[in-house]
C-alpha cells in the first residue's frame, strides 16, 4: 500500500520528501500562536509583575474569570485563521484531518478519567505527546487543547481553571512537535527523546497549573509558601517554588514517570501507527475530479 503512494507521503530517505503533517504552520498560524501564547504568559503570571500600588492589586480575583473568558475566544480565533488557509491554497484543517483531530482528541479524552488524578497519574499526557510529535506544533497545540476542553465535558471539570489547562496542554503538544529531527530521528532514540520530554512536560504543566491560582489562596497558607503582593519577583518566585516542592511535587513526579514509561512501552506501535495514518491519509494530496 505504502509503496504505491506520492513519494512526499513516505518516511524520509534519500531523495524523498519528509512525511508531510497534516497542519503544516503558516506565517498567520504561527503569528497567532505567538500571540496567544503571550497572552496566556501574562494570564498566568500577570500577579507577580502587577505593581501592588495599581489597580490590577485590588481585582485579583477577577482576573481567573476574565482570561476564563478569553482564552476560548482566543483558541477559537486560531482554529478558524488555520482553517481558512485551504481557501487561498496554504495549510489548514481539511476534513480528514479535523476526522483525525475528533479520533484523538476522543482517545485522549477517554484515557483522562483512567487515572482519575490518583497521585498525579494521567495516562493521556503520553498519547498528546506523541501525537504532537507526529502531527507537527499547530495540529498539536488544537489537538491539546480540544483534548483537555472534551476530557472536561466527560469528567465534569468544567470551571474557570479549564482555559489554563487547555491553553497548557497545548502548550505541551507544540513542544512535543517542535522537538528536533521529525524525520530522521527513528527508533529506540526517538522514543528516549520523547520519553525526557514527556516527563520534563508532565512536572512543567503541574508547575504552571499551580501558578494560575497560587496567587489567590492566601489565607491558610505559611508565609514562606504564599504570595506576597508586597514582595518583589524573586521574593514571590521562591515562595512559589517551594509552595511547588511541598505540595505538587508528589503529583507531578508520578505523572512525568508513567507518561515516560508508557513512552518507552507502547511509544514505538503507536507512533507507527500515526505516521501510517498520515501517509495513507494523503493530507496534502491536490484533491481532483476526473470525468466518468
Amino acid at each position: 500500500m505504502a509503496d504505491c503512494l506520492p513519494g512526499r507521503h513516505r518516511p524520509a530517505g534519500p531523495g524523498v520528501k519528509a512525511l508531510t503533517r497534516p497542519v503544516p504552520l503558516g506565517g498567520r498560524s504561527i503569528v497567532l500562536l505567538l500571540l496567544i501564547t503571550a497572552i496566556g504568559a501574562v494570564a498566568f503570571g500577570w500577579p507577580l509583575l502587577a505593581d501592588p500600588s495599581s489597580a490590577l492589586a485590588g481585582h485579583s480575583t477577577d482576573a481567573p474569570w476574565l482570561f476564563a473568558l478569553l482564552m476560548p475566544l482566543l483558541l477559537g480565533v486560531v482554529i478558524a485563521q488555520i482553517s481558512e488557509g485551504r481557501s487561498d491554497g496554504g495549510s489548514g484543517l481539511d476534513a480528514k484531518s479535523v476526522a483525525l483531530l475528533g479520533v484523538l482528541a476522543a482517545a485522549g479524552a477517554a484515557l483522562r478519567p483512567l487515572g482519575a488524578g490518583t497521585a498525579g497519574l494521567e495516562p493521556m499526557f503520553f498519547l498528546m505527546v506523541l501525537a504532537g510529535r507526529v502531527l507537527g506544533p499547530g495540529f498539536g497545540f488544537v489537538l491539546g487543547s480540544v483534548t483537555m476542553f472534551a476530557s472536561a465535558l466527560l469528567t465534569g471539570g468544567i470551571g474557570p481553571w479549564l482555559p489554563f489547562q487547555m491553553l497548557g496542554m497545548g502548550w505541551v503538544c507544540l513542544g512535543a512537535g517542535l522537538l528536533p529531527g521529525p524525520a530522521r530521528l527513528r527508533g529506540r532514540a526517538e522514543l528516549l527523546l520523547l520519553a525526557g520530554y514527556g516527563a520534563v512536560a508532565a512536572v512543567a504543566y503541574g508547575t504552571v497549573m499551580n501558578l494560575q491560582f497560587w496567587p489567590y489562596l492566601g489565607v491558610g497558607l505559611p508565609p514562606a509558601l504564599s504570595f506576597d503582593p508586597a514582595a518583589d519577583l524573586g521574593t514571590n518566585l521562591g515562595h512559589f517554588l517551594a509552595y511547588c516542592l511541598a505540595t505538587s511535587l508528589g503529583w507531578d513526579l508520578p505523572r512525568a514517570v508513567l507518561t515516560a514509561v508508557l513512552c518507552l512501552t507502547v511509544g514505538g506501535p503507536i507512533v507507527r501507527a500515526l505516521r501510517r495514518s498520515v501517509r495513507r491519509a494523503a493530507f496534502d494530496a491536490p484533491v481532483g475530479f476526473e470525468d466518468a
